[in-house]
């Protein structure tokens, strides 16, 4: 029997996945990794749940202390970028530094297991004619987390299964219920964990952050109001800006160095390319010409046509490998610090880190 540790995060796609692989007749071990304090389903909740689930299914379950990765490869990321005038991914980032990476080290070396498997929505298949693990969308295209994924490692990829990713969202909670899963009726997690926690991304920002006011301009550097810290604004923000203008004005852009916000119209928001930084290619080794693919500059936004044209072979110690990306048509609302994840249909190519824009 094939043993395999299910990180349950307490909610029901993970207890979904647990059971699907218990019932296939895997040897399963549940593991939760204990992120921050406090509320919220990734939390204290979280892990009661998981814990009844594993009772529920008869499997051992290990509860994991990873508040210090979190702290560290979370909070302080956050902290630091939006202190920076960026609006970082934090997603990608748990999911490649925080779990997926340590679930398997740990499942390796104190469970002497390698494989391991979460309730994401995506799939993983391994092409032997370019010796690459593949990532994929999920089939239901409504549920896909693929993008959040785009940071994995083959390592990882080569470990890892995703039950969910072939699987329909309503049918997800009828496996839950068919099992008699506590979690089969408990509500989706709408906010990252740290706004469940928090209340809201301002409150959490603002526990770590000390406001400083400044300036609101626009292009020409004309004063139109003030801000209580760049922190609370992200690039393409319009509402909330307290300025009263004839049009809808956004985030154009976050100066630190000034601390200023400098807002104006629409047409400002749009961009024909942008550069991406930490390039992690996930199905196809990295290419050294320029490829054709879909981008999606955030999870919920349409891929869209593009070119992406490697900048460098050699990756920089600190932003890693490059590429730019050029569009067919300009993009609004592309932001600093959000991922860029490319794809050939459902084949995710890769992905990295949109860079701040120069121009």
């Amino acid at each position: 029997m094939q043993k395999i540790v299910v990180g349950l995060s307490g909610g029901v796609d993970s207890s979904a996945a647990a059971a699907i692989l218990h019932h296939q007749g895997y040897e399963v071990v549940g593991l939760t990794l204990w992120l921050m304090r406090g509320k919220g389903q990734c939390c204290s909740e979280g892990m009661v749940d998981a814990a009844h689930i594993c009772e529920q299914l008869g499997i051992p379950h290990y509860i994991v202390d990873s508040r210090d990765l979190f702290q560290t490869h979370i909070i302080d990321y956050l902290v630091e970028g939006y202190g920076a005038g960026i609006t970082p991914l934090p997603c990608s980032q748990c999911n490649r530094a925080v779990k997926f990476g340590p679930m398997l080290g740990y499942a390796s070396t104190e469970l002497n297991i390698n494989r391991i498997a979460t309730g994401h929505y995506a799939r993983v298949s391994y092409n032997s004619q370019c010796d690459r693990h593949q990532l994929k969308r999920a089939v239901d295209r409504t549920k896909d987390q693929s993008y959040f994924l785009y940071d994995l490692t083959q390592d990882i990829l080569g470990a890892v299964v995703f039950p969910l990713g072939e699987v329909p969202k309503s049918e997800t909670r009828r496996i839950a219920a068919q099992y008699n899963l506590k979690t089969a009726d408990k509500p989706e997690s709408q906010d990252l964990c740290l706004v469940e926690a928090n209340g809201s991304m301002r409150a959490f920002l603002d526990k770590y952050i000390t406001g400083k006011k400044g300036e609101i301009v626009d292009p020409e550097g004309r004063v139109l109001g003030e801000h209580d810290g760049i922190h609370h604004y992200t690039i393409g923000q319009r509402r909330g800006l307290g300025i009263s203008a004839p049009e809808p004005l956004y985030v154009l852009s976050i100066d630190p160095g000034r601390n200023r916000v400098v807002v104006g119209d629409r047409d400002r928001m749009t961009q024909t390319e942008c550069t991406i930084r930490r390039v992690n290619w996930v199905s196809i080794a990295p290419p050294s010409e320029p490829i054709r693919a879909e981008v999606q500059i955030r999870y919920r936004s349409k891929p869209l046509p593009v070119t992406v044209v490697p900048l460098s072979s050699e990756p920089d110690p600190q932003i890693g490998t490059r590429v730019r990306l050029i569009f067919d048509e300009p993009i609004f609302g592309i932001t600093p610090g959000q991922a860029a994840v490319w794809y050939s249909e459902d084949l995710l190519l890769g992905g990295g880190v949109i860079e701040r824009q120069t121009t």
